[in-house]
């Protein structure tokens, strides 16, 4: 660890620059990559809890932007501008702090725009140069045909119940009530029927739950340390989004900032992209410009973390009527082998590094049990990070394992790849193939130990914080050809004809809009 921290200070990260050790011990931090936000078909919809400017048709210029940060045990501050001198008279200073996660649909309607918002961001789907004007285009195209499927998921973890509507400001009041009557418990929800549950997605209901709580989880555990904050949540694809919660911000006149993507991994899909978003937000404002800001990239070391996932599997390989012979599957959320091979992204480096503490971690509680690692969710035909979580399933099933504890290593809070993917699909499909005893870990959510070592990861990366910058060089610009541009038109059109043209194609569209 300490090697590690040597070789993580001072490191520089470049946009585009993709060299990256496959060394434990000599990690490089990898943040960049173009993104534009696009946000369209959306309802304009009531957020009570989180009020923000309305994002319903924002459509936000591509960028590139080279992004030099400065990484020390995994805390990225960004080069320091010069402050300027109205800086110079603010007397109290006021620490905010900024949750950064997916987000997810709130009701079925939701699905199809949430899953646009997530195929349209270029973190998401790398598309060749040649064909990157077709992002938006392809992102309509996959959400629409994946729209069904994924509103079946969405469905199913309704538990079978007629849940009605509910604002966020239900949502809250229902947490409080929770927590009251101890109803909230491992960060899991027992739901009852009651006067205002409406047909809301349940994934959605406990997702937010969760992140609501862990920020306010978080808030208490700062005042603990006697250090005040105001905790922000941004969502990627959904409501809140970081947009909102950086108008929140402003409004709030934070004066010092610190940003925790709630992925223990970094990629360059999670944290990366989250992480862009700020750039170009943080660009554009003069007030913002200048706030110092750290960012903490990844945490998936930190001891806190470690001993928490690993309280969690003891805690339930004790459920077992004999613990020593199940075997821990961890389960990930899965990324393109090019992200790794192609782009740098250090996430498999560290996935795995992540499993071996925790193992090691539970080896020197006396905890000996096999374990394997596979990803989940992988999407299209492009080849994925393996071992796949359904193929490895039914092969371990095939050899005889008839115990198995299912952890969802990816994850810190409950949503539809825990609820639905894990909980049903792997279920299910784990005792088809001849596993007789299941078990899952639920997510950490707000795990007293976790949420305190957040805090101190928050204590820790206040030093640090430095004004956000990055360049405005645009390398699509700079390298502009017209004959070449000409020619990418043609083609990609030809291409996106014939993809609209196809029978399934045709279909889907024709049901979405009649």
């Amino acid at each position: 660890m300490e090697a590690a921290a040597a070789s993580l200070s001072g490191s520089n990260i470049f946009h585009r620059n993709y060299q990256f050790s496959r060394s434990i011990n000599r990690r490089r931090y990898i943040a960049s990559g173009s993104r534009y936000f696009s946000n369209s078909d959306l309802n304009t919809q009531n957020h009570s809890v989180f009020k923000g400017p309305n994002l319903s048709n924002v459509q936000i210029q591509k960028r590139n932007l080279r992004l030099q940060m400065n990484c020390a045990l995994g805390v990225s501050t960004f080069p320091e501008n010069v402050m300027e001198s109205h800086h110079s008279h603010i007397v109290e200073e006021k620490l905010g702090v900024l949750l950064l996660n997916l987000g997810g649909p709130e009701t079925l309607n939701d699905v199809q725009p949430f899953l646009y918002n997530l195929f349209a961001d270029p973190d998401i789907i790398r598309l060749p140069r040649l064909l990157r004007f077709l992002q938006r285009p392809l992102a309509k195209l996959i959400s629409v045909l994946r729209a069904p499927k994924s509103k079946e998921g969405y469905a199913a973890i309704g538990g079978g119940s007629p849940l009605r509507k509910i604002t966020d400001e239900q949502a809250r009041i229902e947490i409080l009530h929770c927590r009251k009557i101890g109803m909230l418990l491992d960060s899991r929800i027992v739901l009852y029927e009651s006067e205002f549950v409406d047909a809301l997605s349940f994934d959605a209901f406990v997702f937010r739950m969760d992140i609501c709580s862990e920020a306010d989880a978080l808030r208490m555990a700062l005042e603990a340390k006697n250090i005040r904050a105001n905790v922000y949540v941004g969502m990627r694809y959904w409501f809140p989004f970081t947009e909102e919660a950086i108008e929140q911000i402003k409004r709030d006149r934070i004066t010092k900032l610190v940003v925790l993507p709630l992925y223990p991994q970094f990629s360059i899909s999670t944290t990366g992209s989250s992480i862009r978003v700020l750039q170009r937000i943080f660009k554009e404002d003069a007030y913002l410009s200048r706030l110092p800001v750290s960012v903490i990239l990844s945490w998936y070391q930190r001891q806190g973390y470690i001993n928490s996932m690993a309280d969690l599997i003891e805690k339930e390989l004790g459920k077992f009527a004999k613990p020593e012979e199940v075997m821990i599957f961890f389960s990930a959320h899965g990324v393109p082998v090019s992200y790794v091979e192609e782009a740098g992204d250090p996430y498999k480096d560290q996935m795995e590094e992540c499993i071996y503490l925790i193992m090691q971690e539970l080896k020197a509680r006396g905890i000996g049990n096999d374990h394997t690692l596979a990803y989940q969710s992988r999407v299209g035909p492009v080849q994925w990070l393996k071992p796949y979580t359904d193929e490895v399933l039914v092969e371990i099933g095939q050899k005889g394992v008839k115990s198995l504890l299912a952890v969802p290593i990816s994850f810190v809070s409950e949503h539809i790849e825990t609820l639905e993917e894990i909980d049903m699909e792997y279920k299910h499909l784990a005792l088809e193939s001849g596993i007789k005893n299941w078990g899952r870990v639920p997510a950490l959510g707000c795990n007293s130990l976790f949420i305190t070592d957040l805090a101190d990861a928050v204590v820790e990366a206040l030093p640090s914080a430095k004004a956000l910058s990055a360049s405005t060089e645009n390398d699509e610009e700079a390298e502009y050809d017209p004959l070449r541009y000409l020619v990418k038109m043609f083609f990609g059109s030809i291409l996106a004809f014939l993809l609209l043209l196809t029978p399934k194609v045709v279909l889907a569209f024709r049901n979405s809009l009649f």
